[in-house]
């Protein structure tokens, strides 16, 4: 999240100034104006803390420094860098002060080695400072050196990393925060990564169960129009110059290749309109959920997305649950963590109210959600029968982890094979029509080509 500043004046005349985080400057206002409203304050104005780099010299020095910092304002910079003793040339704020999110991978790396140091006894402290020294992605590094500064001056650290949502994920950063407040930091950090390698996991083998197919069918698809549109007429009108009739098979081909050339444009645009209009429902909170709701529910694959799913709300669930009466948030937290709005809507938007507004148990309450298989529904009741819930959750969850992988490799060689099928289906077909075409022959040859001649002239 960006950090802003915002000053005002008290109704007795007194400046304060306070610093609030938010994701943009329309909910950054709208926080600050409940802040003003709430404690009668005359706001004056609002700054984001933004980059800007510098240029300065030492003196005694004649090689420049180039160097970049966050401040608030221009003038912050330059009156820090000339109590440091330096002559400055310039400080320009940067054009585009925003953050890309770091690649998974590079998040993944970060925790599972913090959990492998910190198991070795090395302070956090140091192992921040290791990571800072050693990330490569500029956003992530920079992360990790403001949340290193910001413990350092002892700020609360599930407060600190609930600012970098947005960064490292909602659930990575509330495990992390609660780390240092758990007394065994290497236990939640070795559980955190745990959980993120295999999320990560399983999305590059959905990836590759159906990127590659898809990229797969679509050149396919692709090549047979071009094939049919552009390189068949040039072949099967040759023979109508000659007034030869054409075979069936031959004669649809060609039929087709002229209503695809009349009508290239609006199949075009049927094809397109419905993807961008999916494309920018998908995007939108409802759509996303629908989205996702056929996505547990497809033929095949979508078993196996269902089951990975309360794998990964199980897996976390089991890290969180501590059996005590305050879990609403990790339940919440957990269904966040599964990356499905589906399941994650269904949870927070049934399970949780029966809980809190009727008092039903963990078990009752799942079971109404309707997103649970039954088999994880029977290991939580067994679990609440014999006051074990937090063990059932990692049997589910190892469990599925099983279940899913083998399957999942099976399905992958499955999808190849049917994709396999489908091309040798479509060569087939396109030899077939190249074979009949081979085989015209005018029935009167020497009558055809004085035709032919004939109609040149």
């Amino acid at each position: 999240m960006a950090e802003y500043r915002f000053n005002a004046i008290t109704t007795s005349g007194k400046n304060v100034a306070g610093i609030i985080y938010s994701n943009n400057i329309f909910t950054a206002k709208k926080k600050v104006k409940e802040v003003a409203t709430r404690n009668k304050l005359v706001i004056k104005g609002i700054k984001k803390k933004s980059g800007f780099f510098y240029k300065v010299k030492k003196s005694g020095t004649p090689k420049p420094i180039y160097g970049e910092q966050k401040a608030y304002t221009r003038k912050e910079v330059e009156e820090a860098l000339l109590k440091l003793g330096y002559q400055v040339i310039y400080v320009r704020k940067k054009l585009f002060d925003f953050q890309m999110k770091p690649p998974t991978s590079d998040i993944v790396s970060f925790v599972r080695i913090s959990a492998d140091l910190l198991n070795g006894k090395l302070s956090y402290g140091e192992i921040l400072q290791l990571m800072i020294n050693d990330v490569t992605n500029k956003s992530l590094r920079e992360s990790l050196r403001e949340i290193n500064n910001d413990l350092k001056k002892g700020e609360d650290s599930e407060k600190v990393f609930r600012r970098y949502e947005n960064v490292f994920g909602n659930f990575t950063c509330y495990m992390l925060g609660l780390a240092s407040k758990s007394g065994n930091m290497a236990e939640v950090y070795t559980a955190t990564a745990k959980f993120l390698e295999r999320q990560q996991e399983f999305r590059k083998n959905l990836k590759s169960a159906m990127l590659t197919p898809t990229i797969t069918i679509v050149v396919l698809i692709l090549t047979c129009l071009y094939y049919i549109a552009e390189v068949f007429p040039a072949t099967a009108e040759l023979f109508l110059n000659f007034g030869i009739e054409l075979p069936p098979m031959t004669a649809a081909t060609l039929d087709l290749s002229y209503f695809i050339q009349d009508n290239y444009l609006y199949l075009f645009l049927a094809f397109l309109l419905p993807a961008i209009g999916l494309f920018y429902y998908s995007s939108t909170h409802q759509g996303k959920i629908v989205l996702h709701r056929y996505m547990i529910k497809m033929p095949i694959i979508g078993n196996l997305v269902h089951k990975t799913v309360i794998e990964i709300f199980c897996r976390v669930f089991y890290s969180l649950y501590t059996g005590s009466a305050e879990n609403i948030e990790p339940i919440k937290i957990a269904a966040e963590a599964s990356g499905n709005k589906y399941f994650e809507d269904r949870i927070k938007n049934v399970a949780i109210p029966l809980m809190i507004k009727e008092g039903k148990g963990l078990t009752d309450a799942f079971e109404a959600s309707g997103v649970f298989s039954k088999t994880a529904l029977s290991r939580f009741h067994s679990g609440e029968e014999t006051g074990t819930v937090k063990n059932s959750a990692l049997q589910i969850a190892n469990y599925y982890e099983s279940e899913t992988t083998h399957k999942l490799k099976y399905l992958i060689e499955g999808i190849q094979l049917v994709i396999a099928m489908i091309i040798m289906v479509v060569i087939t077909a396109l030899t077939v029509v190249s074979a009949e075409t081979a085989t015209i022959r005018p029935k009167t040859p020497g009558v055809q080509f004085i035709n032919f001649i004939t109609g040149l002239f």
